[in-house]
């Protein structure tokens, strides 16, 4: 997803008196709303973007539609959660081995993952010492903010 694009579309939404912007893709869709105070409604007035609109697909999106919502956490350990929304990888090279496993022992300046964002690699630390007991997120899989992603006991 280009941020550029999505910074665009939140200034048209802030120029105008729109409430709310959607569009779709295919199977994917970006929404962007404005947060209005407790019992206020926003104005009357409505936007529809043309099919062939100049933001890209977010998977990041469509990812965040899949992940069924939290219960009862399964896990007994601390989570590390993500610091972005990007797509979360588990070696540092296709052909490398993992930073982590499960049942590892790290400590908390090691480093679990990379979280790709606007084509930089962010390399993510645990932040604590401990044990890996689970990793949550795929290789090349789309994460969101404050996602967890790794639990360390």
């Amino acid at each position: 997803m280009d941020i550029r694009k999505v910074k665009k579309l939140i200034e048209l939404l802030e120029e105008s008196n729109v409430a709310e912007i959607e569009i779709k893709e295919g199977e994917e869709t970006v929404r962007i709303s404005r947060n209005y105070p407790h019992g206020q409604l926003p104005p009357q007035q409505y936007f529809v973007a043309p099919p062939a609109a100049a933001v890209a697909p977010t998977p990041v999106a469509a990812a965040a539609a899949a992940i069924p919502p939290e219960s009862k956490p399964a896990h007994k350990g601390e989570a590390i959660k993500s610091p972005m929304v990007g797509t979360f990888y588990r070696s540092p090279a296709p052909t490398a081995g993992p930073f982590i496993t499960v049942g590892q022992t790290i400590k908390a300046t090691d480093v679990i993952g990379i979280v790709e964002a606007m084509k930089m690699m962010n390399q993510i630390q645990a932040g604590k010492a401990g044990v890996v007991e689970a990793i949550l997120v795929e290789d090349g899989q789309p994460v969101e903010y404050d996602q967890p992603l790794v639990i360390i006991v």
